[in-house]
């Protein structure tokens, strides 16, 4: 299995956006920590969420997927991503 498609699984995705976190808030954070309520994030910087799942995973979080419910926690943020790519994926093969 290539890196690319490793870091497609959940747990792939999960070390990659703990990674990113880890390197921008100068913390560690649990996956199914709410990012949001225990203050270590900020809404202004979910917006850098978006941005960073966006193109680092190729995909777009457009109308009902910008809620932030989706960036709550690094689970919902990898199920995000693996839900989107899988909606691309299928509408590219479609």
């Amino acid at each position: 299995m290539s890196v690319q498609e490793e870091s497609f699984t959940t747990e792939g995705l999960q070390k990659e956006i703990l990674d990113f976190l880890a390197e921008r808030i100068k913390t560690t954070v649990e996956v199914d920590q709410d990012l949001f309520a225990s203050g270590v994030v900020s809404s202004m910087f979910a917006m850098q969420l978006v941005v960073h799942l966006e193109e680092t995973y190729d995909i777009a979080i457009v109308g009902g997927d910008l809620k932030l419910d989706n960036f709550r926690t690094v689970q919902t943020m990898a199920g995000l991503v693996l839900r989107l790519r899988d909606t691309s994926e299928t509408a590219e093969n479609a």
